[in-house]
């Protein structure tokens, strides 16, 4: 027997220009002028810079939604549509809400040659053996980005032999690693931080503190990177005076020497707010840097295309299928100019909405002021979806008076405190934090008294809590806060 039945099913699908339209929300300042310029690139209906607004006065009809997939008829398209369209977005004369005085600043970027190759310069100055630049050059090249050959010596004699086609022992790599060990940075080539150490103690000019300094390094390790202090007084026979000294010596060396070469190969990441908060009469005032609102307009050319067409009393196929071209990349063109006014919008809105929220703290720059935030919270405020606010708040950097701020940085949980007040957990790490700074290092605080401090200060936590802001605060145990 068969059954008929009606199944209703609320689905949600975005479309790819609501997609689309989402990454641009994420994009960066610095990221979204890439993604601008390889529009500019990939579609010629789209220009920059200023067009004659007198000759335009219509504003852009974008009822029309385009899709790759739908099926064009040239004889559909309504060529006056496209001819009537105003070229020049007006977001760009209407809110202000972008810096009016922005400044092009042109971006630096890390130049000169590589470490490996300001490494292998250097053993130009050395005389060596074919083998034993062979040898010294592939070291060169096992070197990681702080410095470090990270690799036994047994290894590396096997993918010598594999790869250069050179046999050698591993004590003669030992006799060209000292070489290489020559090589500035100092410390550069060390195989741990022990040897990275000792290498800058040794080409340091020789005294008291640092002989000192060598023989803890070399003999004492252990005991030095676990801070046991007076067994350390009682191996050397030293004051306690004379132990710190020598510890000033190590502790004024470079642990990553390869992080200290300005040529190297890491990528530099240069951050370019993309809000700035001032303090105008007593109140916020906020801008969205103007790289952010690029002037754009549909090419005059596609349009004269379009009026030839138009004009045309003979179609040809290939006229058809030129205008189809030409609709297809119009409403690419007209789309993404609406998307970035979109995009600005969003971003506005959803910074206001913090800057409202967190207006004490930005009024005094005092991170205990920063009340408890989570990104339901913005949602809510601006009516928006919360993946929209994290999608503002996780890339995005605003200029204030207390420096350039990570926008996700002024979000944060709540935890009651004895009054039962919500207070923001950033504000109770900026207290542990303090509190930390002014103990006394000769009998750093465990985290079991740091809990008691802030008990007393009215925020009863527990101890495993405390050891989780320590951490995430990147401050290390009492025993390795010690210092003489």
């Amino acid at each position: 027997m068969l059954k008929q039945h009606l199944q209703f099913k609320l689905s949600q699908k975005l479309s790819p220009q609501q997609i689309q339209l989402m990454k641009l929300i994420q994009l960066p300042t610095q990221a979204f002028e890439q993604r601008l310029k390889q529009e500019l690139e990939e579609n010629p209906a789209l220009e920059g810079g200023k067009e004659n607004k007198d000759e335009f006065d219509s504003e852009f009809d974008n009822s029309e939604d385009y899709n790759d997939s739908d099926t064009i008829n040239a004889d559909d398209i309504n060529v006056d549509e496209y001819l009537s369209d105003d070229e020049i977005p007006d977001y760009r004369t209407q809110a202000n809400n972008y810096s009016s005085d922005d400044e092009e600043k042109t971006i630096p970027y890390a130049a000169g040659v590589s470490f490996t190759q300001h490494l292998v310069n250097q053993l130009n100055t050395y005389r060596l053996t074919e083998e034993e630049r062979d040898i010294a050059e592939f070291l060169v090249g096992s070197v990681d980005e702080s410095g470090y050959i990270r690799r036994t010596l047994s290894d590396i004699m096997d993918d010598l032999a594999f790869t250069q086609n050179v046999y050698t022992t591993e004590s003669d790599i030992e006799n060209v690693l000292k070489v290489v060990h020559q090589l500035d940075p100092a410390g550069v080539g060390a195989r741990n931080l022990q040897e990275c150490l000792s290498i800058q103690l040794h080409r340091k000019e020789k005294t008291p503190d640092t002989d000192l300094a060598i023989n803890i390094i070399d003999k004492a390790f252990e005991q030095f990177i676990k801070k046991h202090y007076k067994k350390l007084i009682q191996k050397f026979d030293i004051s306690e005076i004379q132990l710190k000294d020598a510890i000033s010596e190590i502790e004024h060396l470079n642990p990553k020497p390869g992080g200290s070469y300005s040529g190297n190969n890491r990528i530099v990441e240069h951050i370019i707010p993309d809000f700035a908060i001032k303090i105008v009469d007593g109140e916020l005032e906020l801008t969205l840097n103007g790289r952010n609102a690029p002037e754009l307009h549909v090419s005059r050319e596609y349009n004269n295309m379009l009026k030839g067409y138009k004009d045309s009393k003979d179609k040809s196929k290939s006229q058809k299928d030129a205008v189809i071209f030409i609709k297809q990349k119009l409403d690419a063109a007209k789309w993404f100019i609406e998307a970035i006014k979109q995009r600005q919008q969003t971003l506005f809105v959803t910074m206001s909405a913090i800057m409202h929220y967190q207006k004490e703290y930005f009024l005094s720059g005092d991170e205990r002021n920063l009340k408890p935030m989570i990104l339901k919270d913005i949602a809510d405020e601006i009516s928006m979806d919360v993946s929209t606010v994290s999608r503002v708040a996780n890339s995005k950097y605003v200029d204030t008076p207390y420096g350039t701020k990570l926008i996700k940085d002024f979000f944060s949980e709540s935890m009651k405190n004895d009054q039962g007040e919500d207070v923001s957990t950033r504000e109770i790490k900026k207290i542990l934090e303090t509190v930390i700074e002014e103990e006394d290092k000769k009998k750093p605080l465990t985290d079991e008294t740091l809990a008691g401090i802030l008990k007393e200060k009215g925020y009863p936590i527990a101890r495993r809590t405390v050891a989780k802001y320590r951490e995430q605060l990147d401050i290390p145990v009492a025993r390795l806060r010690k210092k003489i």
